[in-house]
């Protein structure tokens, strides 16, 4: 397994060990892949996770976009994914009901010294594309958190900091 992935997925657990709106909404979420600044993830539609009319809730698209953003800023080796300043989506189609599996592609389109840009693109299992989001982090505080790590340009490796397991 990369070190990407290894990092990535202990930031999601720390998400999750936080017992707030994450491990509330999507606990169930899976990360496939994680190479710096790509995650792919896969989400099982469950009936909380539905509108009134029986198909995915645009609310749960928009905090997905949220979640992934960050964990696509953490596959770049930070831990304390910054704070949120700008977030929206487009809805191309309905994403799917009970059962159905919702997968995602969240990818860091830029970062610098203050801020991050991530989209997410949420595909249904034939492939076709349901929606899409985008997300600004603000990072400037996050980016000298001492559990920040450094990886190989492929994300096999941690070149800088502590690989924990």
């Amino acid at each position: 397994m990369s070190a990407s992935l290894r990092f990535t997925r202990r930031v999601w657990k720390s998400f999750i060990d936080n017992k707030g709106h994450d491990a509330q909404c999507f606990p169930n979420l899976v990360i496939h892949r994680a190479v710096p600044g790509t995650v792919d993830f896969s989400l099982k539609i469950e009936p909380s996770n539905l509108n009134r009319v029986g198909t995915v809730h645009g609310g749960l698209i928009l905090s997905l976009t949220d979640t992934l953003g960050s964990l696509a800023v953490a596959s770049k080796g930070h831990y304390m994914t910054g704070v949120s300043t700008d977030i929206g989506a487009s809805f191309v189609r309905p994403a799917g009901r009970t059962g159905d599996t919702l997968h995602a592609r969240a990818t860091l389109t830029a970062m610098g010294k203050s801020l991050a840009y991530t989209r997410v693109d949420f595909t249904n299992s034939a492939g076709d594309l349901v929606a899409y989001g985008y997300h600004t982090k603000y990072v400037g505080k996050s980016s000298s958190d001492p559990n920040n790590v450094k990886f190989s340009e492929d994300g096999e490796r941690v070149i800088e900091g502590n690989d924990v397991d």
